[in-house]
């Protein structure tokens, strides 16, 4: 956490393991470059929201040190949730060399502060010691102040 603000809601969130699973897949498959999509969601993490599904979008940057998620692919996405009352959940890049911490950049950039901005670490030292899978970890960007959102991994049985 940044700053001395109180932490916006929500401390935590469910994360279906197969968002998580498709958030890793589609890193892995741009590095060397950042990778970057949107999780679209029935609410607002905040407003107790659930992730329904992740959507990769193309990186306009195609860069390794930074993402842009492609206008057009925003642009479509933006009209599919609305026209289906849904919300930006999450908004998702990945890191290919550094922790999955937002960057001074990605705090510059964080345009949805009711959004969750959840960032994949492809980094060796960064990854679970156990299951040797990225680090996948969540965040509130509010007002240029970063407060982390603990991720609790869920099946899709409800």
């Amino acid at each position: 956490m940044t700053g001395d603000a109180a932490h916006p809601s929500p401390p935590r969130v469910d994360l279906p393991g197969d968002i998580r699973d498709a958030i890793v897949a589609q890193a892995r498959a741009e590095y060397p470059n950042e990778a970057c999509g949107l999780i679209i969601g029935d609410r607002s993490p905040a407003d107790g929201g659930r992730a329904l599904r992740f959507a990769p979008t193309r990186n306009k940057a195609a860069s390794p040190y930074r993402y842009e998620i492609d206008p057009a692919d925003l642009l479509r996405l933006t009209i599919e949730t609305d026209d289906a009352d849904e919300v930006f959940w999450g908004i998702v890049h990945s890191h290919t060399h550094t922790p999955a911490v937002p960057s001074p950049t990605d705090v510059g950039l964080a345009f949805y502060p009711d959004a969750l901005y959840l960032l994949v670490s492809l980094s060796d030292e960064e990854a679970d010691a156990t299951t040797g899978d990225p680090s996948v970890r969540a965040w509130r960007i509010v007002g240029g102040a970063v407060f982390e959102v603990a991720i609790v991994p869920v099946s899709r049985t409800r």
